[in-house]
C-alpha cells in the first residue's frame, strides 16, 4: 500500500513539475488577470451608469417633492407641525415603494418622516449635511448610505439628496428636506457580479482543461524527441523523428535529426578509422613477425640477417609514419592542434619545401622544378603550411612515372568575389586518377591502389609508394583551418594537379 501511494505521489509530482502543467497554469493565471481586469471594468462602468441614472431620477423626484412641500408649508404648517390631509399621505401619493423622506425644521427637529428610515439614520444624515456645509454655501448634497430602516430585513444601500427649504415665519428660517431612494432596487449589481464570477470561473475552467489538452499536443514532439533520445545508444544511431510540422518544434526535431546524422557519420568514420588503422598496422606487424621468426629459425649468413633487418626497418619506418599521421589527425580532430598566426610569405614556404625534397626527388629520378613564385604575404602557421605542401610534393614524387618523371610546383595570386586568394599548385605526370575516385580522394585511408600500384616501376619494389592514405586528409584539414580549400584535377595517363587556395587578408 505504501509503495502504491509513493507511486501515485511520484506520478502527481511529475505532472505538477512538467512543462505542460506549468504552461497551463501560466495561461490560466494570465487569463484570470485579464478576466479580473475586464470584470472590474464592466462592474465599475455599470456602477457609474447606475449611479448617474439614480441621481437623475433622484433629482427629478426631489424637484417634485420639494415643490409640493414649499406649498404645503405655507398651507399646512401649524404650531411646528405639518398637518397634511390624510389623502395626501396615503396610497403612495408623496413617495413610492422603498422611497423615504424626512422634513427637518431649522432647529434640527424632525417635522415629518415617511418611508423606511429610522430616526438615528435621519440624524446621521443631517449631521453629515451640516459638516459638509461649514463654508456657508448651502447646496444640494448627495449621500450614499446603507440603511436598515425600521424593518427587520437586511440593510439596503440608499442614495440620498438633501436640500434646504424655507419654513414660514418672520426670521425666514431654513429647514432641510431629505429624500432617498434605493441605489439598486432591482439588485442589478449583485446579478452582474454573480454573472461575472460564474462566467469567469467557467472560462477559467474551460481554459485550464483545454489548455492542458492543447499543451499536451504541442509538447508531443518533445516527448517523441525524449523517447528517441532514450532509445539512442552508441551502437544504434538509426532513430529519426521525421516530423513534418513547420513550426519551431518541427525545426527542433529537424535539427535533432541532422545532429543524429552527424553523430552517426562521426561514429561511422571512427569505426572505419579504427578498422582501417588496425588493417594498416596488421600487415607490417605480420611482416616483422615473419622476418624475425625466419631469422631465428636457424643460423643464417650475415647477408640474410641484413636482408631481414632491412625489411624489419622498412616496415618499422612505415608504421612510425602511420602512427605519426594517426596522432596528427587525432590531435586535429580533438582541437589540440592550435594554429599559430604569423606573417609569412607563402612562396617562401613553398620554396623551402622544394629545396628540402630535392634530394629525395633526385634519388627517385624525378625532376622537381618550380614555376613562378611571386611574393604572397599572408597570415598563417608556417609549420602546418609547410607540412601541407610537403605532403602534396611527396605524393607527386611517389606517383610520377615514365622515362621523364616531372613534378612542377608553382604559386600565384588571383582575385575572387571575396578578395585576393593565394594559391599553391603541385602537378605530376603520373598515371592520373579515375573520375569515380576523385570524390573520395580526401577520405582517410582511401587510396587508388588499382591504378597507381600497377604503374610503379620495378625498382621501387621495397617501398610503399601508396603511403598510409592519410596525407591528403591532413592537407585538407590544414587548408580548411586556414580558411582555404583544396581542389584536384586529373586525367588518366597524363597526371594530376592539386591546387590549394588560401585567403589573403586585406
Amino acid at each position: 500500500m505504501r509503495k502504491r501511494l509513493r507511486g501515485i505521489a511520484n506520478f502527481i509530482s511529475q505532472r505538477l513539475n512538467s512543462v505542460r502543467f506549468r504552461l497551463t497554469v501560466w495561461a490560466v493565471i494570465l487569463l484570470g488577470l485579464v478576466l479580473v481586469a475586464f470584470s472590474a471594468f464592466v462592474y465599475t462602468t455599470q456602477l457609474r451608469t447606475l449611479r448617474t441614472n439614480s441621481i437623475l431620477q433622484l433629482d427629478s423626484r426631489m424637484h417634485q417633492i420639494s415643490s409640493f412641500y414649499r406649498l404645503a408649508l405655507l398651507n399646512y404648517y401649524v404650531n411646528g407641525t405639518i398637518q397634511l390631509p390624510s389623502g395626501i399621505t396615503q396610497n403612495n401619493f408623496l413617495i413610492q415603494e422603498n422611497e423615504t423622506l424626512a422634513l427637518i425644521d431649522s432647529q434640527g427637529q424632525e417635522v415629518q418622516k415617511l418611508g423606511n428610515i429610522s430616526d438615528a439614520e435621519v440624524k446621521s444624515l443631517v449631521q453629515s449635511f451640516v459638516s459638509n456645509n461649514t463654508n456657508g454655501h448651502v447646496n444640494d448634497i448627495y449621500f450614499q448610505m446603507a440603511i436598515k430602516g425600521t424593518s427587520k430585513g437586511p440593510a439596503q444601500t440608499y442614495l440620498f439628496v438633501m436640500t434646504p427649504i424655507g419654513f414660514p415665519g418672520s426670521d425666514n428660517a431654513q429647514g432641510l428636506l431629505l429624500f432617498g431612494m434605493p441605489f439598486d432596487p432591482h439588485g442589478e449589481l449583485n446579478t452582474l457580479l454573480l454573472t461575472l464570477i460564474i462566467a469567469s470561473s467557467t472560462i477559467l475552467l474551460g481554459t485550464m482543461l483545454g489548455g492542458y489538452w492543447l499543451a499536451g499536443r504541442v509538447m508531443r514532439p518533445v516527448h517523441i524527441i525524449t523517447r528517441a533520445a532514450q532509445q539512442i545508444s552508441e551502437t544504434d544511431l538509426n532513430q529519426r523523428l521525421n516530423l513534418q510540422t513547420k513550426d519551431e518544434l518541427g525545426e527542433l526535431a529537424n535539427t535533432f535529426d541532422r545532429m543524429l546524422d552527424r553523430l552517426q557519420a562521426a561514429f561511422d568514420r571512427q569505426r572505419q578509422f579504427t578498422a582501417d588503422a588496425s588493417h594498416e598496422l596488421r600487415t607490417p606487424l605480420t611482416i616483422v613477425n615473419l622476418e624475425a621468426s625466419r631469422a631465428l629459425e636457424r643460423r643464417r649468413s650475415s647477408e640474410d640477417y641484413v636482408q631481414s633487418l632491412s625489411i624489419i626497418k622498412s616496415e618499422n619506418e612505415y608504421m612510425t609514419s602511420l602512427v605519426n599521421d594517426l596522432l596528427t589527425l587525432a590531435r586535429m580532430d580533438a582541437g589540440q592542434s592550435q594554429l599559430r598566426s604569423e606573417d609569412l610569405d607563402l612562396s617562401d614556404v613553398t620554396l623551402d619545401v622544394v629545396e628540402r625534397l630535392a634530394t629525395i626527388a633526385h634519388d627517385k629520378g624525378v625532376q622537381l622544378y618550380t614555376g613562378e613564385l611571386p611574393e604572397i604575404s599572408m597570415i598563417g602557421d608556417r609549420q602546418f603550411l609547410g607540412q601541407m605542401i610537403t605532403n602534396l610534393v611527396e605524393n607527386a614524387i611517389k606517383y610520377s612515372e615514365g622515362a621523364n618523371k616531372k613534378v612542377f610546383v608553382e604559386t600565384g595570386i588571383h582575385t575572387n568575389g571575396k578578395g585576393q586568394v593565394g594559391w599553391v599548385k603541385v602537378e605530376d605526370n603520373g598515371p592520373g586518377i579515375p573520375d569515380e575516385a576523385l570524390p573520395h580522394l580526401f577520405d582517410r585511408f582511401f587510396r587508388v591502389d588499382e591504378v597507381r600500384s600497377q604503374n610503379q616501376s620495378s625498382d621501387e619494389g621495397g617501398d610503399r609508394p601508396n603511403g598510409s592514405g592519410l596525407g591528403l586528409s591532413i592537407v585538407q584539414w590544414i587548408a580548411k583551418a586556414h580558411g582555404g580549400e583544396v581542389s584536384v584535377s586529373s586525367e588518366i595517363g597524363k597526371g594530376t594537379t592539386f591546387t590549394v587556395s588560401l585567403p589573403i587578408p586585406n
